[in-house]
């Protein structure tokens, strides 16, 4: 929640004043700080070193939760794997310098081609979530003349006390095998000729606070993977997700990473197999914020409405979630006309949900620039061209410098891939 720090001039990032971030490529805008997006990654390992297993554990970045080449190319260069769950993520970290061999391949439905283009690229593991995908995957794997090294996604049917949309763990979710079938389809993997067991998998969801739910979850994990070992199944690495929150609010705290992971570390100490770790949220989310500019300003008779240049295309979780993120002014102080009231800060998007905050207390002119904070993970990653908006530059601010990472798109490209019907167009 300290990405964004007033000065006299007004909210900075780094040494870089948001002000002259958004004067150089305009609003809507993504802003990230590299110190930020460093400092979360070495805080797990750094969790991990202090229990002795950094020399056989992988942080393995959840590509979903923002995809951007620089992005993915920094937690390269700091010695990340990645967590994927599309032919396309897989394509994204190859092209920003991610080793094949610290890839994990998650998600319910790959299609074979995807399987193949994992296999061929030389990926470290599949997270397999169904008999039907380890048959398929056999199958391709055969085609190829290899073996796929596989890890069963377990669900462990245990609640993790988040938002129904992002719990994964819950025995009615479409996520992983059931707890009760695993042990079986393990022996029924283990006896195919192109697959090749190497591992575990369990996550049950994301935004978690309380470690408690992930601790229970592991535990569970141990067992099975102890009774696979007593059949003469064993496996070389433990995987147990992500998931770790973030603070949203700043009256809400969220975990360190030591906090967290402790309870896990301290039962995963003292066994031999290595381990995996799948964060994405907590790598990125309060390592970024959308910068925005007041439009307009909208007195009501019950409500004040402050119409900006972001919008639920821009920024999905408020709409999807009703999620909250806090927004600040940019500027130091508000001018002397300006009164504080209580704004729904909205878009410009022709949707009745298309906010980005309800009732917050802000001294607003028009013009304003404003921060949503902690808008790093599923922020640009979900964005969209609804209303035919073009989506919004993404810059990287490294201590006085700021790189454009992504400019935004132009109306043309928009429609660039599209074709009218043959034939000639009707007189005007």
């Amino acid at each position: 929640m300290s990405l964004a720090v007033m000065r006299p001039d007004g909210l900075h990032v780094e040494a870089v004043a948001l002000a002259d971030i958004a004067a150089r490529f305009g609003t809507p805008c993504y802003v990230y700080s590299r110190a930020a997006l460093t400092q979360a990654y070495t805080a797990y390992r750094d969790a991990l070193q202090a229990h002795d297993l950094a020399g056989r554990s992988l942080i393995c970045y959840a590509v979903k939760a923002n995809s951007n080449l620089a992005i993915l190319n920094l937690f390269a260069r700091l010695g990340a794997g990645f967590d994927i769950v599309s032919g396309g993520e897989l394509a994204r970290v190859l092209a920003a310098g991610g080793a094949a061999d610290k890839i994990v391949f998650s998600g319910v439905g790959k299609s074979r081609t995807e399987m193949r283009a994992a296999l061929e690229a030389g990926i470290h593991c599949f997270n397999v979530e169904s008999a039907s995908e380890l048959g398929q995957l056999n199958e391709v794997a055969g085609s190829l003349g290899c073996r796929a090294p596989v890890s069963l996604r377990v669900n462990p049917d245990v609640d993790a006390k988040t938002h129904p949309y992002i719990s994964t763990g819950l025995k009615t979710a479409k996520f992983g095998v059931a707890f009760g079938d695993a042990f079986d389809l393990y022996r029924r993997a283990a006896s195919l000729p192109h697959i090749a067991v190497k591992g575990i998998d369990c996550h049950i969801g994301s935004q978690l606070l309380d470690p408690a739910p992930a601790a229970e979850a592991a535990d569970k994990v141990l067992a099975l993977v102890d009774r696979l070992s007593a059949a003469g199944i064993a496996l070389e690495h433990i995987d147990l997700g992500g998931g770790m929150g973030i603070q949203y609010h700043a009256a809400e705290p969220a975990p360190a990473a030591s906090d967290y992971l402790a309870p896990m570390l301290a039962r995963l100490a003292k066994r031999r197999e290595n381990l995996v770790f799948e964060p994405g949220r907590s790598l990125v989310g309060n390592a970024g914020l959308l910068l925005t500019r007041v439009e307009v300003l909208k007195p009501g008779e019950e409500k004040h409405f402050a119409v900006v240049d972001a919008a639920m295309n821009d920024l999905m979780r408020p709409a999807l979630y009703d999620a909250w993120h806090d927004i600040l002014r940019v500027g130091a102080d508000a001018t002397a006309s300006a009164q504080t009231r209580s704004y729904e800060i909205v878009g410009p998007v022709c949707e009745s949900g298309d906010f980005l905050g309800h009732d917050r207390a802000l001294a607003l002119n028009e013009g304003d620039l404003l921060a949503i904070l902690s808008a790093g993970a599923y922020g640009m990653a979900m964005a969209s061209n609804y209303n035919s908006r073009p989506r919004a530059a993404e810059v990287m601010i490294d201590g006085n410098s700021m790189h454009l990472i992504r400019r935004r798109e132009a109306v043309a490209e928009l429609f660039a891939l599209e074709s009218m019907l043959p034939g000639e167009n009707p007189s005007p």
